[in-house]
């Protein structure tokens, strides 16, 4: 990890949140660091912390059986339970068969905060990413601590518990609009039909109350994607950064030295820069949707209604001034843009009178943006 973390200092990129996955754990559910793997995890993290990181770590509502924890978790009825006979409920999930912590439970919820509690305190880590928790893992004939319990009633319970840290991060969320919680888009493949998902997804999210938004990780969330460089699509990583840059969030995930030319390489650098060049303007518009509600990104149709707007998803708006259009077709070097009413400035000091339709060269290296002037 901090090989890694110092690659990415030494390759020019901005720290910012270092996020530690799956398998940094003992087991699921066992929330220490695993001591074969991690011999001095404090002094990590503290070095972490010093060369300008912060530093996440990854759970999941999800306990292996018979692990030390599962047993107490069961002597105590903690986990959502099968009707049938009143013992825990083994849910298939990605990784296996878990035991699922109920949390309609007000004595799980303290029993799993105080693991957090523990982490933060003894590690000094700044906050999590809660994965999992999504509905389907909690459809069954189940009985839970809360009589009248839906699915939906989990996933609501699992996300309460991020807004107790101030850097957290989830998946799946139900009833939290307009609360401090990080919503990431569900994962997305390595390819150009679910990169051209990323705009109207993050749209939709902030038009349903959830405005702290972060598309997948760039070039997508799936992992095995990555793991034979010669089917990695560069151009596709190029131009995920380029659709990542001026939202609120940003995330890598393989390091992109690793599987770009270092030409590609430098634009995605320059896309970081660029989030970083941004991020006052950025967190300037989250405080204000924290006290108003409104979306961090826009669709045009919101700020310019009943212009014919409604079915433009490939271009967006930051705040109300910033608009972006970058380029999500494979091989494209030129693109139309609707410019809306005012005038705009383009990445290339160019200005536009809107409203109009223009073709813009766009090669590789370019993420048209422009900023309203007037």
């Amino acid at each position: 990890i901090l090989k890694y973390a110092s690659a990415i200092k030494d390759n020019g990129m901005p720290p910012g949140v270092f996020m530690i996955d799956d398998t940094w754990q003992d087991d699921y559910g066992v929330w220490e660091f695993n001591p074969a793997k991690f011999q001095r995890p404090k002094q990590m993290i503290d070095q972490l912390h010093k060369m300008g990181f912060k530093v996440m770590l990854w759970l999941c509502p999800f306990v292996s059986p018979d692990s030390p924890d599962f047993r107490e978790l069961r002597m105590q009825n903690m986990f959502i339970r099968n009707r049938a006979d009143l013992k825990p409920a083994m849910v298939e999930w990605w990784n296996g068969f878990s035991a699922v912590i109920d949390f309609t439970n007000p004595d799980a919820q303290i029993w799993f905060q105080a693991k957090l509690e523990g982490l933060k305190n003894e590690y000094g880590v700044d906050g999590f990413k809660l994965d999992g928790g999504d509905t389907y893992f909690y459809v069954g004939d189940y009985v839970s601590f809360k009589k009248e319990t839906i699915p939906n009633d989990h996933t609501e319970e699992w996300a309460r518990l991020g807004l107790e840290y101030p850097l957290n991060e989830y998946r799946a969320c139900w009833k939290l609009g307009g609360q401090a919680l990080a919503q990431r888009l569900h994962d997305k493949r390595h390819d150009w039909d679910d990169l051209g998902q990323l705009i109207p997804n993050i749209i939709a999210q902030g038009l349903i109350g959830y405005a702290f938004v972060c598309p997948d990780m760039i070039g997508g969330g799936e992992f095995r994607s990555f793991l034979d460089l010669e089917k990695i699509d560069q151009e596709l990583v190029v131009r995920s950064a380029q659709c990542h840059a001026l939202m609120p969030m940003m995330q890598f995930s393989v390091a992109p030295w690793r599987i770009l030319s270092p030409e590609n390489f430098q634009i995605c650098k320059d896309m970081a820069d660029l989030h970083v060049l941004f991020g006052e303007k950025i967190l300037h518009l989250a405080k204000q949707s924290a006290k108003t509600g409104e979306p961090i990104i826009r669709n045009l149709e919101y700020m310019f209604s009943h212009q014919g707007y409604a079915n433009i998803d490939d271009q967006f708006l930051l705040g109300e001034k910033i608009m972006v259009a970058p380029v999500l077709k494979k091989g494209a070097r030129s693109r139309m843009v609707v410019i809306p009413e005012g005038k705009w400035k383009s990445d290339r000091g160019e200005v536009l009178n809107g409203p109009q339709t223009v073709t813009m060269d766009v090669p590789l290296e370019r993420l048209p943006w422009f900023e309203r002037v007037e």
